[in-house]
C-alpha cells in the first residue's frame, strides 16, 4: 500500500468523568505498553514494546 494510508476510524473525545492513561508494564510476561480507561472495566489494550513504533516514526 504504498502511498495510500489506511482509513482509520475518526478518534472520540473524552468525556467528563473518563480518564485515559498510559503505561509500561509486563503483560504475559512480555514488556507491553499500555493505554486504559481507568473508569472502566476491561477498557484497556496493550502493544509489545518491541512491536511498537517509535513516535518519530509516525511524524
Amino acid at each position: 500500500m504504498q502511498g495510500k494510508r489506511p482509513d482509520l476510524p475518526e478518534p472520540e473525545s473524552i468525556e467528563d468523568g473518563e480518564e485515559i492513561i498510559c503505561a509500561y508494564d509486563d503483560v504475559d510476561e512480555t514488556p507491553s505498553f499500555l493505554v486504559a480507561d481507568i473508569t472502566r472495566d476491561d477498557a484497556w489494550l496493550s502493544i509489545a514494546v518491541e512491536e511498537a513504533r517509535e513516535l518519530d516514526a509516525w511524524r
